[in-house]
């Protein structure tokens, strides 16, 4: 016994002292990663990765595959310089390394021009340079650390893309965005460099966003955000694209993500599908919150938004046959509101509708990519892509058994099947080119009813089942002059097999750093988009006996983009926070814009969320945007003190404008004229905790809207406006603060987030349009979302 007794108090005072000794402990995580061309996308051995962040300075080389690894690396945040002989030095600041989780990197090196034996290049930092090296003019790159901690941005890039210049969110409801005075659906999606449908829950067929994001951040790299005068390799889009990149799963362990909040709960795996064999599978499973707590029997009462969502990302690599990829995403989403079978309780004439909508979109891709010798890079994918939307709608007629009267019915079904090739071929460091072809398969069942007042009766729209084709194809040039000077070149030709339309469109870019730190650049391209698929297939409002193709034989939307960008880097000092000034003024003039064929109005099809409407059309209307916008950004960076902070400031004054058939200019819907955004944060380290805040105040011109006419809304008992006057009032000023709270702990083997986000934190009503209400006789007023509080809790282990 008295041999046990000291051993009971050393544990004992080991057990009391286990918290302090956790405090102070230094808590360490492995980076990894591979390190390749950035336009082959070959492997570099022999890179000197650095870690700059360390005392003395810690280091290690990339083996034959390109791959690294630094062990002991202190949680935080750190900063790598990455060197080869040949290759311009890179310098990547300001990542985060977690206790809970491996960061594994895939770091793109750009070939200097000039090829000397040893090459000394000051490090410099490019936190938004584009992925693309094609990518000249009005193009950035976002991070998945980003779309986490930007105020509002919710792991979703759309919203997320609403602090950058030009960019304005379209509806608080959703996550739709307008850039520069274009139509929200003017909006391309890729994943994996090939096209896919809109990644968004509880969204309509022709529209770009939706209520909430289907992609999870636990599978999404850095990729690129476009918007204007996009490269030669990107069509069927107007106004910006999304170049989604996905990140490979861990390859040497198992890691896993468990994340619960008010949006839903999160269940990731990753990690290696077979120990040494060097491919990986990531994995992301969510369920909405509201839907867990109905199916626990409480009621959550009407409107309830129930949704679901799987995506994935399998890496195969071979040893000849080079690497192959399979990922892809599902996302099943329903909305459903029941009327108030009480109609001395209705306050307005919409709590007397039940509504039913239902959307499910999905894809599944299969890449291949394949080195040919040292010079060439073939990647192939194939993608299978399906959209399905149904909405019913019926009112209660306030009667003795209060019928419903069915108003809506809506039933939308599309398929796509993709076969993508794209050849890049690098003859020389200064020469880089890449051509691709891209055939798509489209299959339509499409079936659209909706109520028309002057006849009192349920009318077709839409009733076709078809499929046709669309063929791609594109050739760019990249041109190194010089260190200093770069040219792009290149043409996209698109051709819909529907009705044999085509279009060619010529795209090039220059870029000219010129002095130290400032650089010019000059974009140009020509660019076509489909119509909303059930547009080729409408009958007519104005003659509803005709057969349904009366726009069958509609042409491309169109527009010219010439863009010209300064920019500069305000502070080179290395250890200064980076800051950047950007300025850009663009102009884009539309044309082809289908507008009304058989009478002389102010409608044009720019004005609408989804491109979608039930009138005849032709292609002879015109639009116009123009602007002027200013960034100036400092990039999050440790001071010595451990405290961090970034800011992001955005400001934009531009025009957009139409013309409808009556040949008379008129503002679009999206012309606010004016927008401003400031983003801000600052992080606070304490030992193993980060404390953050972060804030977003977007400020912007409000929309625009056409007057109610109130004599004829009250004679058919619905909305009616006045097209004469279409878009002739502006809504009031947009304004809305948004706060992230956020606290991060890192313990021993997890890293666990807690995140509070108050979206308009001040409960500011912002006007979204106006309506007539035919149970009262007046014309009301829509409100956008108010307070909106998103609670979170994440764990990484």
């Amino acid at each position: 016994m008295t041999f046990m007794l000291p051993d009971l108090r050393h544990k004992l005072l080991l057990f009391l002292l286990l918290p302090a000794v956790l405090h102070a402990q230094s808590f360490t995580q492995t980076i990894r990663g591979t390190v390749v061309d950035q336009s082959l996308q070959t492997p570099l051995p022999g890179t000197t990765v650095m870690l700059l962040t360390s005392t003395p300075l810690k280091g290690t080389s990339t083996d034959a595959s390109g791959q690294f690894r630094l062990t002991q690396v202190p949680v935080g945040r750190q900063s790598l310089q990455i060197s080869v002989v040949g290759y311009k030095t890179a310098t990547l600041q300001n990542i985060t390394v977690d206790a809970g989780k491996e960061l594994v990197l895939s770091i793109s090196l750009e070939e200097a021009v000039s090829q000397l034996s040893e090459i000394t290049v000051k490090p410099t930092i490019d936190k938004d340079k584009p992925l693309n090296e094609m990518a000249a003019v009005s193009a950035r790159t976002f991070s998945v650390e980003e779309t986490q901690k930007f105020a509002a941005a919710v792991n979703d890039p759309a919203r997320m893309a609403t602090a950058y210049a030009g960019v304005v969110g379209a509806d608080d409801g959703g996550n739709s965005i307008v850039i520069r005075g274009n139509a929200p659906n003017g909006l391309l999606w890729r994943m994996e460099g090939v096209e896919i449908p809109n990644p968004n829950h509880f969204s309509s067929l022709g529209t770009a966003g939706g209520g909430i994001s289907i992609l999870s951040a636990q599978l999404l790299a850095n990729s690129d955000f476009l918007t204007g005068a996009f490269p030669a390799e990107y069509g069927n889009a107007l106004s910006g694209v999304f170049d989604l990149k996905l990140r490979r799963g861990n390859t040497a362990k198992r890691e896993y993500t468990l994340q619960a909040g008010v949006l839903g709960v999160d269940l990731a795996a990753e990690g290696p599908i077979t120990k040494g064999y060097g491919g990986s599978f990531l994995i992301n499973y969510r369920y909405s919150t509201l839907g867990l707590i109905s199916k626990l029997g409480i009621d959550i009462g009407t409107g309830d938004r129930v949704f679901q969502d799987l995506s994935f990302n399998v890496y195969l690599p071979t040893h000849k046959a080079g690497a192959f990829t399979l990922f892809g995403f599902g996302g099943l989403s329903s909305s459903k509101i029941n009327a108030l079978t009480d109609s001395t309780k209705w306050t307005s004439d919409y709590d007397g509708y039940n509504e039913d909508f239902r959307a499910n979109t999905g894809a599944v891709g299969l890449t291949h990519t394949l080195p040919i010798g040292r010079k060439a890079l073939l990647k192939t994918v194939l993608l299978a892509s399906g959209y399905e939307n149904r909405y019913q709608s019926s009112r209660l007629e306030p009667t003795f058994d209060y019928a419903p009267s069915q108003r809506n019915d809506e039933s939308f079904l599309t398929q796509k099947r993709i076969l993508s090739t794209t050849l890049t071929y690098k003859l020389n460091p200064r020469h880089t080119f890449r051509t691709g072809l891209i055939g798509t398969q489209l299959r339509y069942d499409l079936s659209q009813k909706s109520w028309e007042a002057e006849q009192q009766r349920l009318l077709t729209r839409v009733r076709v089942t078809d499929h046709t084709s669309t063929l791609q194809a594109f050739g760019q040039w990249n041109y190194r002059l010089s260190e200093q000077l770069t040219m792009n070149a290149g043409v996209h030709y698109l051709y819909l097999a529907l009705n044999g339309t085509s279009a060619f469109e010529p795209r090039g870019s220059v870029r000219w750093a010129f002095a130290t730190n400032k650089s010019l650049s000059l974009g140009y391209g020509l660019h076509s988009q489909l119509q909303n698929p059930a547009t080729y297939f409408v009958v007519p409002a104005e003659s509803p006996g005709s057969t349904p193709s009366s726009n069958r034989n509609l042409g491309f939307s169109r527009s010219h983009h010439y863009v010209l960008a300064y920019d500069q880097r305000l502070n080179g000092r290395s250890d200064a926070p980076p800051l950047r000034l950007k300025v850009e003024t663009y102009y884009q003039h539309l044309f082809n814009i289908p507008v009304s064929a058989r009478q002389r109005d102010a409608f044009s099809i720019i004005n609408r969320f989804d491109g979608f409407t039930d009138r005849s059309l032709a292609n002879n209307g015109i639009g116009r945007n123009y602007g002027l916008e200013l960034t100036l950004e400092q990039f999050l960076i440790q001071t010595a003190s451990g405290n961090n902070v970034y800011f992001l400031l955005s400001s934009s004054l531009y025009n957009s404008e139409y013309q409808g058939a009556d040949g008379i200019w008129r503002s679009t819907r999206w012309n606010g004229r004016h927008a401003q955004s400031l983003l801000m944060g600052k992080e606070w380290v304490s030992g193993a905790n980060v404390f953050g805040v972060n804030l977003k105040m977007s400020y912007y011109g409000g929309y625009r809207y056409t007057p109610v006419d109130i004599a004829e809304s009250k004679r058919l008992s619905e909305t009616v406006y006045v097209d004469n006057q279409s878009f002739t009032q502006q809504l009031p000023d947009y304004f809305r603060p948004d706060i992230r709270l956020s606290w991060k702990k890192n313990r021993p083997s997890s890293t666990r987030t807690l995140s509070l986000d108050l979206q308009n934190a001040v409960n500011r009503r912002n006007v979204f349009g106006y309506y007539y209400d035919p149970a009262s006789g007046l014309v009301r007023t829509s409100y956008a979302s108010g307070l909106i509080p998103v609670l979170s809790y994440r764990v990484v282990f």
